[in-house]
């Protein structure tokens, strides 16, 4: 299968930001989704709780992650609806009412929410209530969660302007300026805020560290190398939040490599041909990978080996698999779950889950229950359990 193919699936589905792009065609041919298996389940979702979060997505290409800080869990909307849960039964602590609309989150630090909202604006919520704390604003839209480690927040624009904001009151502290192509996808990977670095990800595949004291850059890595005569070609995003790893960094690109690397030096300790739109997933000394192209892929960690592919869920625009057990979790632009045996990627169950789709990864939670989020608002936590 061509790469160009690749590409215009994606570009059908309506995640390609274009930045003084002309005379790209929209008459192409891409690549169908597989239809959704028929299976005979061994295991099924059961349901512990579940409630609406406002309009969820509202038709927006959004990435409204919940933040889950164990026995709390926060979630927006786009329409400016904010819940903070008890992660074990549901019961809604607080609600809150915004009038903005809502492009990114839900970040997060001991004392304080981050959103970014349509308007191009940083809001810092208190986590006791809601209520706002400030805000600020930014130089465009920001889509990748803000991060934060308690001293600073970190915002990362469409345009690659990765800024730095005092947490207590939302003063500017530094601002990188990251360089991007004219055409990338409508998705980034929120940054990795540490102590002492930022590391951020930029739509030209390069993962790039920051000091995070002054955002002076420490070191660069290419995870994915522009090729071919045309942008749509060319694409390299780097969109998927990178993994830590002890003292080394997972990450992934489209149309690029998976590959470790050294969090102090940024140096490669190894590297793989991949091409994903999702972080990778670590469960029993393997990594999981959900392609570009709706495969699902295991690799023994230590030797990078392939153990199997899944390639029934071929390009349905599946979500970071999920280890719940002896179990992966996926979901789909259709708004399905799939759940395969993680030994051998073989499907083990499915649930139509909400019919406008399934774009956040599912979180496993603190007692080992399941998060999912669904683009119409739909939050709900599951059990897996053995049908009988």
């Amino acid at each position: 299968m061509s790469r160009t193919r690749c590409v215009r699936a994606l570009l059908a589905t309506g995640m390609l930001t274009v930045f003084g792009l002309a005379g790209c065609s929209t008459t192409d041919t891409f690549e169908q989704p597989a239809p959704v298996p028929e299976i005979e389940s061994s295991v099924e979702f059961d349901q512990v709780w579940s409630m609406s979060v406002g309009d969820g997505h509202d038709d927006e290409f959004l990435y409204l992650t919940p933040l889950n800080t164990g026995d709390i869990l926060y979630a927006a909307s786009a329409d400016g609806e904010v819940y903070a849960v008890k992660s074990e039964n549901g019961k809604v602590l607080w609600h809150a009412e915004l009038e903005d609309r809502i492009f990114a989150g839900v970040g997060g630090d001991n004392d304080s929410l981050y959103l970014t909202t349509r308007e191009a604006e940083l809001l810092a919520l208190s986590r006791e209530d809601g209520s706002e704390l400030w805000r600020v604003s930014l130089p465009t839209e920001v889509l990748a969660t803000p991060q934060s480690n308690g001293r600073l927040v970190v915002a990362q624009t469409t345009d690659g302007r990765v800024l730095a904001f005092d947490a207590n009151n939302g003063e500017k502290v530094w601002q990188y300026d990251g360089v991007v192509p004219v055409l990338s996808m409508r998705a980034a990977a929120a940054p990795l805020v540490g102590g002492d670095v930022v590391i951020a990800s930029f739509a030209n595949g390069k993962l790039v560290a920051l000091s995070a004291e002054a955002g002076q850059p420490l070191w660069q890595y290419e995870v994915g190398e522009p090729q071919g005569r045309t942008e749509l070609e060319r694409l390299v995003d780097i969109t998927g939040q990178p993994l830590v790893i002890d003292s080394a960094i997972l990450v992934v690109g489209y149309q690029g490599k998976l590959a470790l690397v050294d969090i102090r030096t940024g140096q490669e300790i190894w590297s793989r041909k991949a091409s994903s739109l999702y972080s990778p997933m670590i469960g029993d000394g393997n990594i999981y990978l959900a392609s570009a192209n709706g495969e699902i892929a295991a690799l023994r960690g230590s030797d990078r080996r392939e153990l199997w592919v899944q390639d029934r869920l071929a390009w349905r625009q599946l979500t970071q698999p999920m280890v719940v057990d002896e179990y992966l979790v996926t979901g789909d632009f259709e708004g399905y779950l799939h759940i395969l045996d993680s030994t051998d990627g073989s499907l083990q169950g499915q649930l139509e889950y909400d019919d406008e789709g399934i774009r956040v990864p599912a979180q496993r939670l603190r007692n080992g229950n399941l998060l999912v989020f669904g683009n119409s608002g739909d939050m709900t936590v599951f059990e897996l359990r053995a049908v009988e």
